[in-house]
């Protein structure tokens, strides 16, 4: 689907922010990238829709080099949320602004309404059908740029931190929500800082630093990898470290989500003895 080879960017101010990226994401996968401010996440992933252009090496969707399309082609397959909605939303509506893609892609009327519809329904979002984007909060601001991606159904979908002013109840829904769209088959890249949200999506995780990548795998085994996450500078989950520290008694120390350390303490309670 995605195909990175040997990637290196290098920003007009002479700053390298990509040194010899290579990655292949495969389709209807579920993939964060994570690392600390600087690693190259957010520049990476603007390679996936055109945004950015490769200084030398390669990125590739479906197999066609992203060097020979446009940004507008390569964004009906690849939709972005950036991390800041602001640098999304322009419209003077919530309606407007779900539906003006919709409208530069081509679509018909009766799809545009019945895609908006959905999208404000799908989100929460059907109150502020009328309302500008400009007076809602943070959080209200970031689902609204979601729904405009979605609304036009891309193939891979990228989410840049996109828990940041989000409750923990809107938290859950966005994971839910993600979860359902992967198990649709969808494609998801995100890119995140939230640690805790990752270790409960448990998707394939990806460690950049300094430009490079320095762990791909699971995200039980990413994310029980001390010395790696050090290196990211990324602290592991709260449940990894209790988890870890209580390992003398026989416990695992490759638990990361709540859902599995409550069954595991669930069966001690019962059984008096870790599985």
């Amino acid at each position: 689907m995605i195909e990175v080879d040997n990637l290196f960017y290098r920003y007009p101010s002479g700053v390298e922010a990509l040194r010899g990226v290579s990655l292949e994401i495969r389709r209807g996968e579920f993939l964060a990238i994570m690392g600390k401010n600087g690693a190259g996440k957010t520049t990476l992933v603007k390679h996936f829709n055109g945004l950015l252009k490769p200084t030398s090496g390669s990125v590739k969707v479906d197999g066609v080099d992203t060097r020979e399309l446009s940004v507008a082609e390569l964004s009906r397959k690849v939709g972005l949320v950036f991390q800041n909605p602001d640098h999304q939303l322009f419209c003077e509506t919530v309606e407007e602004e779900i539906s003006f893609a919709l409208k530069n892609f081509g679509f018909d009327e009766e799809t545009i309404e019945k895609r908006v519809e959905w999208a404000l329904h799908l989100l929460d979002l059907e109150r502020y059908r009328k309302s500008s984007p400009l007076v809602l909060s943070g959080g209200e601001r970031k689902r609204v740029a979601l729904a405009s991606v979605l609304a036009w159904d891309p193939e891979v979908l990228i989410l840049d931190e996109p828990t940041i002013g989000q409750d923990q109840r809107q938290k859950e829904i966005l994971r839910q929500f993600i979860l359902q769209l992967n198990a649709q088959g969808k494609t998801v890249v995100m890119v995140t800082h939230d640690v805790e949200f990752v270790a409960e999506c448990n998707p394939r995780v990806v460690l950049m630093s300094d430009g490079r990548i320095i762990a791909d795998g699971a995200a039980k085994t990413v994310l029980t990898d001390f010395k790696t996450l050090r290196e990211a500078s990324i602290i592991p989950p709260q449940i990894t470290q209790l988890f870890s520290s209580i390992a003398k008694y026989g416990f695992p120390q490759d638990v990361i989500d709540l859902w599995e350390a409550k069954s595991i303490l669930h069966d001690v309670l019962l059984g008096g003895k870790v599985r």
